[in-house]
């Protein structure tokens, strides 16, 4: 049966919504973004055809009133069916637009396309790129003026600002098909003279079929039909009950009623696809547009720039509920199963990780009395605050290093540039002649390794009293060398010390009984591996791998320190390929690793000397396994061909998972820890905030401001969340309460609460969210007074 209205005004999905205005997007440029799911009309009576529009049933227009005869329509507003037709007419209505006051009534025009032809694909809506989306389910307010509407379409540009939308959510029950004075705009923007540009559609393109903001789905072009069915991915809303959605639904399908189409982004979708980390509203249901073999394309207009990318999220769940305020979930399966210790602290990370933090926090800002230690500079270069990480000998205890040749010292101190502290290294008594090296310098500056301190400058001074060569690395608070760790026992070398005539030899060690465990050494051979692959690759040799210049943090965690050094220290002017020696360097890189491997494996720095070889090699084979023998025996051993660290990667086998997993392992533990510490800044910025106000003096010249008003309130609530007494009047501590009660403090709830006066004569019942609006309130009033506006 005809209802007197277009067949693009029918209801969404053949029942429920009619569709009462003129969309301003299709009338300014002949294509709307939503295509056939936009919720407004698309007619235009000056078209050479109709499509269908609005999900109704495929029916051609001169069916809908039951006879063949086709409709004819006034531009004035009122509808008549033709002699023989049986649809009812609606009543004529006569409309000014604008300040010209001229009447549309009395011009009839005859719709194309009502005899019944099937129309084809060349005359369906262009639902193109549109340069910007608009996420609204409708526009314009149904008792705003027509004229304003009009001339708001008419003036605007077909990219309208998110932000000035008047857009307000599609009501059912204000817009009336008939009953409502919006419903003639469709016979009223008849009357203008809109432009018959149109965009032909590409064949060759895929056409965006929205399915609400900003999403939509996508299909092929060449496979929509000239009368498409409607496209909802949910059952619900092709039924009459579309209009009884959830609060904050859209009728348009698949769009979140946690997102805001009303904002524009500010930035490029990219970061926002960088995190990994899903949001609590992203626990979807199965989305049924994803079974019809269509993806999600997401749509976001940054700067004038429209950005799509895929997005394969669902349809958010109805009825989620998560917590009001914030709480504290219990240790995770995965850290529980781990075994931890049985006293580990509910509400703080664990004792052994906190000390060791401490530790370091300790020593980045320790400082040094100049007065006892005049030989140390206060500031040197652009470093200032310098503290000795090594014993300061007097001049003539003062020994020349193994490894350099000259004499070291090693201090931490504090860039002034960025206030950031490092480790410096001081070669005493070097005069640089040339400053050709620093190109190495410059190379060795770009190595950023998980294993390797990066070396940031080198420079020379005069600060100490010679000319020195000072080399700047990241420093590494509580940091402690290969060698003090794991070779500063005496004892250990005791296995390869000579026996005199007649004194039995003791017993070999063995493996946790005097040697490190296998997984230790092979922890340590990934680290030292990894380390010397990404400086080869940069055409560098380390020629540092030695115990006292390996520096160890934390259990397990390895960095080679003080790189870059000989390669400044031993430059040669004369040479003019300063990288023709590098291989032979990086040779010799491998075998010092091979003598660190064996010197861990026999746990003493005797095992690496040429007469305790064999004996060495033997006391591997009987603890150790024969990947790890083989392995410091390729290191060793000289070959014919150059060698590459990559070839003991075959070596390491499978044992890189396994460090893999125990990193990983140790990174949810760690993790663990810190979500028990996440919301204590918080509380603690709560409490100050609190201290600030309660027990205040004077404020304003007034003693009594603490004691009054909403500050009264305050004082209460201070009272219940720190003086509890049980009923024998004991003090009752419990950190819960507290926790709980200052969470539900800062997030407002509607949860009441009983606050005694301390006479305990007057009890006043307030919500948590008064509470907070005295909370804010006062402390705004505070921080007024404060930065003298007040």
């Amino acid at each position: 049966m005809n209802s007197g209205l277009p067949a693009s005004a029918a209801p969404l999905g053949g029942a429920g919504i009619p569709k009462a205005k003129f969309c301003r997007y299709y009338a300014k440029d002949k294509t709307c973004f939503y295509g056939d799911e936009c919720q407004f009309l698309h007619e235009d009576p000056s078209m050479a055809s109709l499509p269908l529009h609005g999900g109704g049933s495929p029916v051609p227009l001169s069916m809908a009133g039951g006879g063949g005869t086709p409709a004819v329509y006034s531009l004035g507003g009122s509808a008549a069916a033709c002699p023989g037709g049986t649809g009812t007419g609606v009543p004529k209505k006569s409309e000014t637009l604008g300040p010209a006051g001229t009447s549309l009534d009395g011009q009839l025009l005859a719709i194309p396309g009502m005899e019944g032809a099937s129309m084809s694909d060349a005359t369906l809506t262009n639902s193109y790129f549109s340069s910007s989306f608009i996420g609204v389910n409708g526009f314009g307010s149904p008792a705003e003026s027509k004229y304003s509407m009009m001339q708001r379409m008419t003036t605007s540009s077909s990219s309208p600002s998110l932000l000035n939308d008047g857009a307000k959510n599609f009501s059912h029950s204000t817009h009336d098909p008939v009953n409502s004075p919006t419903s003639s705009l469709f016979s009223d923007f008849g009357a203008l003279s809109i432009s018959q540009r149109r965009k032909t559609p590409n064949p060759a393109a895929s056409e965006f079929i929205p399915k609400g903001a900003p999403r939509m789905a996508t299909m092929a072009q060449s496979t929509v039909q000239a009368f498409p069915l409607p496209l909802c991915p949910h059952p619900g809303l092709s039924s009459s009950t579309a209009a009884a959605l959830a609060p904050g639904m859209s009728l348009s399908a698949g769009s979140s009623p946690l997102h805001s189409p009303k904002i524009t982004p500010h930035t490029s979708p990219a970061p926002r696809r960088r995190s990994h980390t899903p949001n609590p509203a992203n626990y979807m249901v199965p989305n049924p547009a994803s079974d019809q073999g269509t993806h999600i394309i997401q749509k976001e207009t940054v700067g004038g720039t429209t950005y799509f990318y895929t997005d394969n999220t669902p349809a958010p769940m109805a009825g989620m509920v998560f917590p009001t305020y914030h709480i504290y979930p219990p240790t995770v399966p995965h850290v529980a199963y781990m075994q931890p210790k049985a006293n580990a602290p509910s509400f703080f990370m664990a004792d052994e990780l906190r000390q060791e933090l401490i530790n370091r926090h300790l020593i980045t800002m320790a400082q040094i009395d100049h007065s006892e230690n005049p030989d140390v500079p206060s500031e040197v270069d652009s470093y200032h605050s310098l503290f000795p990480l090594e014993p300061l000998l007097p001049p003539n205890r003062m020994q020349k290093t193994s490894n350099f040749s000259y004499i070291t010292s090693c201090y931490k101190a504090v860039n002034s540039k960025d206030d950031l502290p490092y480790c410096l290294r001081r070669i005493h008594a070097f005069r640089l002649v040339n400053t050709k090296c620093m190109m190495l310098v410059d190379m060795w500056k770009k190595i950023q390794h998980s294993n390797c301190v990066t070396l940031r400058e080198v420079f020379t001074t005069k600060a100490f009293g010679d000319h020195s060569l000072v080399f700047s690395y990241d420093f590494h608070a509580g940091a402690e060398t290969m060698f003090s760790r794991h070779f500063n026992d005496p004892a250990a070398d005791s296995y390869f010390t000579k026996r005199k005539w007649g004194q039995h030899e003791p017993p070999p060690p063995r493996q946790h009984a005097g040697l490190l465990p296998e997984s230790l050494i092979w922890a340590y051979i990934v680290q030292l591996s990894s380390a010397l692959r990404t400086i080869h690759t940069a055409g560098l040799a380390c020629r540092v791998m030695d115990p006292s210049k390996i520096l160890i943090t934390g259990k397990t965690r390895l960095r080679v320190n003080c790189v870059g050094v000989f390669d400044v220290l031993t430059f040669d002017n004369s040479q003019t390929n300063h990288l023709a020696l590098m291989p032979q360097y990086q040779q010799a890189d491998l075998v010092s690793l091979g003598k660190v491997v064996l010197a861990l494996a026999c746990n003493s720095l005797a095992g690496i000397q040429r007469e305790n070889l064999q004996k060495a090699m033997e006391l591997v084979s009987i603890n150790y396994s024969s990947d790890l023998k083989n392995l410091i025996l390729y290191l060793l051993t000289e070959q014919s061909r150059l060698r590459s660290v990559n070839d003991i990667m075959p070596m390491i086998g499978a044992r890189f998972y396994t460090q893999l997993d125990a990193s990983q392992m140790r990174n949810d533990v760690i993790e663990e820890d810190l979500a028990k510490e996440v919301q204590n800044g918080r509380l603690f910025r709560l409490l100050a905030k609190l201290g600030t106000i309660n027990e205040r003096p004077e404020f304003q010249k007034d003693p009594t401001w603490s004691e009054t008003g909403d500050r009264y309130l305050l004082k209460l609530f201070r009272d219940h969340l720190f003086h509890q007494v049980t009923e024998a009047g004991t003090p009752w501590i419990d950190l819960s309460h507290i926790v709980s009660c200052l969470n539900k403090l800062d997030a407002g709830i509607p949860e009441k609460i009983s606050l005694v006066s301390r006479d305990e004569k007057s009890v006043l019942v307030v919500t948590y969210s008064d509470l907070k609006r005295c909370f804010d309130s006062t402390f705004q009033e505070l921080l007024a007074a404060a930065s003298g506006s007040l």
